[in-house]
C-alpha cells in the first residue's frame, strides 16, 4: 500500500515512517523541507496550509496519516481547522481510502473540555468532512524522547528537586509509550473494522501528573518534594513552565489548560482489533531516557 505521512519529520512521524516500511508499505514522507529531510520514506513537498501542494503530495496514494497540529500558534484552533478542511478535500480528490489521525483523549460529554482538546475533536470531524473514512486514535501523554508533554515532565523533575505546583498535577491521565502509539497506528491501517471509528489508546497505568513525576524521579534516583498551590493560574503556570523547561509560553498554556481535563481510556475496544499489551509507564520512561542518552552521546561524539 502507498501511504502518505503528513508530519513525517515530527515526534511520532519520524518513528512511524520506518515502521510502515517495515510492515511492507511504500511511504511518502510529506514535509515542508524535503531537501533536508533525512528520515525514512520518499520525501515529498507538502504543507497543510498550502492547499495547492496537497494534490501533488497525495497523488497516487492509497491512505494517509495526519499527524499535524499548530499547538504553538496563538491562533492554533483556526489554523488547525483550516488545515484539516483542506486536507480532507485533497484526500477525497486523490481518491484516498482512509485517513488515520492521531488525536487526543478526553471525555466528549465534558462541557469544560480544553480549547486544545476541543480543537483535536474538531480536526477529527473535519478530516472526514469530504467523505474519506477516518480512523482516529486518541492518546493522552505520549512518553518518548522529544515529545513535548514528556519533555516537560522530565525537565521539571531534573531541574526542580522541590517545586510549587498548581492543582492540575492531581489530574489523572493514562500515559502511553510512543512505540506503542506507532504500533497501533501501523496495525489499524489494514483493519476494515477500524475504518470510520475513533479509539482510545493508553498504557496500563492510570496516574496523576504528580505521580508520573515522582516515578521519573525514583527511576533517576532523585529526590523530589512537591508543594501544591491551588491558586496558581494557568497563565502563571505557563510562565513558570517556560522558565524551568524549554516549552514556550504559548505551548505551555495550551498544555496546562488541557491538564485540567482527566484523560483516561473510557473505551478499550481497540484491544479487540489490535491485540497486544502496551508497556508500563516505568518501562516507557526507561526507553525514553535511554534514547535521550544515546542522542546526547552521539552529539558529543562519545561512543
Amino acid at each position: 500500500m502507498k501511504v502518505v505521512v503528513a508530519g513525517a519529520s515530527g515526534f511520532v512521524g519520524r518513528r512511524l515512517c520506518p515502521a510502515l516500511e517495515a510492515a511492507g508499505h511504500s511511504v511518502q514522507a510529506m514535509t515542508r523541507h524535503p531537501d533536508t529531510y533525512s528520515g525514512d520514506g520518499t520525501a515529498v513537498y507538502g504543507d497543510v496550509h498550502d492547499t495547492e501542494s496537497l494534490s501533488a503530495a497525495l497523488a497516487g496514494c492509497d491512505s494517509a496519516y495526519y499527524l499535524v497540529h499548530s499547538l504553538g500558534d496563538p491562533d492554533f484552533t483556526k489554523r488547525d481547522a483550516e488545515a484539516a478542511r483542506a486536507f480532507a478535500l485533497a484526500a477525497a480528490e486523490a481518491g484516498l481510502g482512509r485517513i488515520v489521525y492521531l488525536g487526543g483523549l478526553g471525555d466528549d460529554d465534558d462541557d469544560e473540555l480544553s480549547e486544545h482538546l476541543r480543537s483535536r475533536r474538531d480536526v477529527e470531524h473535519l478530516l472526514g468532512s469530504a467523505g474519506v473514512p477516518v480512523t482516529t486514535l486518541r492518546a493522552g501523554i505520549i512518553v518518548g524522547h522529544g515529545g513535548i508533554s514528556w519533555e516537560m515532565t522530565r525537565q521539571l523533575v531534573e531541574h526542580l528537586p522541590a517545586m510549587i505546583t498548581p492543582r492540575w498535577v492531581r489530574t489523572r491521565t493514562q500515559p502511553i509509550a510512543v512505540a506503542d502509539v506507532v504500533r497501533y497506528l501501523v496495525e489499524v491501517l489494514d483493519e476494515p473494522e477500524a475504518a470510520g471509528r475513533a479509539f482510545d489508546i493508553g498504557g496500563p497505568d492510570v496516574l496523576a501528573y504528580v505521580d508520573m513525576m515522582r516515578r521519573v524521579a525514583a527511576i533517576e534516583g532523585r529526590t523530589m518534594m512537591v508543594v501544591p498551590v491551588p491558586l496558581l493560574s494557568p497563565r502563571l503556570s505557563s510562565r513558570w513552565l517556560s522558565l524551568v523547561t524549554d516549552v514556550d509560553v504559548q505551548t505551555g498554556r495550551s498544555l496546562i489548560d488541557s491538564m485540567s481535563n482527566e484523560v483516561i481510556v473510557r473505551d478499550d475496544s481497540i484491544r479487540r482489533i489490535v491485540g497486544f499489551e502496551p508497556m508500563s509507564y516505568d518501562d516507557a520512561v526507561l526507553l525514553a531516557l535511554g534514547e535521550r542518552a544515546r542522542v546526547e552521546r552521539t552529539k558529543s561524539g562519545r561512543p
